[in-house]
C-alpha cells in the first residue's frame, strides 16, 4: 500500500528552518530565528543574543529589560541581544539580499513556548531590513499560519511617524 504525503509548502518550510535557527537564541524571555532567502536559497540566518564574546542573558540568569519593567516595544537600547533579523543581515552581502524575503519566527518561553503573538521586526529592525534591499517579509503566527509583508508598505507607511511599536 502507497502512503500519499504531503509536501510541505515553500513558505512554512523557511519558517521552519527559522524556527530551528532560534533555538540557538540566547535570550531568556523569547526566541527569534530569522532565515534570508533568495530564489530558493538561503543566503543568511540569525538569532537574537549578545554581541560575540560578551555575556549572553542566559548566562547571566538575567534580561535587564525585566529587571527594569521596560514596556513591550521600548528602549531596545537596553537590550542585551542583537536581533535575529540584524543578525541575519549583519551575515550576508547587500547584494545577495536586494529582492530577497526574511522567513522569521518568534517563541515565547514565557507562555508555554508558544509562538510570539502578533510578532513584527522593531522599529530598528525595519529600519534595516529596508536598507538591506528585503522585499517581503514572512511572519508565523501558528505551525502553520503566517502573515507576508510587502517591506514597500513599511517605507510608504512609515510607522516612526506615529511612534507604533513592534515585537
Amino acid at each position: 500500500m502507497e502512503v500519499k504525503r504531503e509536501r510541505r509548502d515553500k513558505v512554512n518550510y523557511y519558517l521552519d528552518m527559522a524556527e530551528v535557527v532560534g533555538k540557538r537564541s540566547t535570550c531568556i524571555r523569547k526566541h527569534y530565528g530569522a532565515v534570508i532567502v533568495k530564489h530558493d536559497e538561503v543566503v543568511s540566518t540569525g538569532y537574537n543574543g549578545a554581541p560575540r564574546g560578551r555575556k549572553n542573558c542566559i548566562d547571566l540568569g538575567v534580561c535587564r529589560r525585566e529587571q527594569l519593567n521596560v514596556p513591550r516595544g521600548t528602549r531596545y537600547e537596553m537590550c542585551r541581544s542583537v536581533h535575529a533579523e540584524q543578525n541575519a543581515i549583519i551575515s550576508a552581502s547587500r547584494e545577495r539580499m536586494l529582492g530577497s524575503s526574511l522567513y522569521m519566527t518568534g517563541i515565547d518561553l514565557r507562555d508555554n513556548d508558544n509562538y510570539v503573538e502578533k510578532a513584527m521586526p522593531c522599529s530598528m529592525c525595519k529600519r534595516v531590513i529596508i536598507n538591506a534591499g528585503i522585499e517581503t517579509v514572512y511572519i508565523r503566527d501558528t505551525q502553520d499560519e503566517y502573515r507576508k509583508v510587502d517591506v514597500q508598505e513599511w517605507i510608504d507607511n512609515d510607522d516612526s511617524l506615529a511612534a507604533a511599536y513592534g515585537y
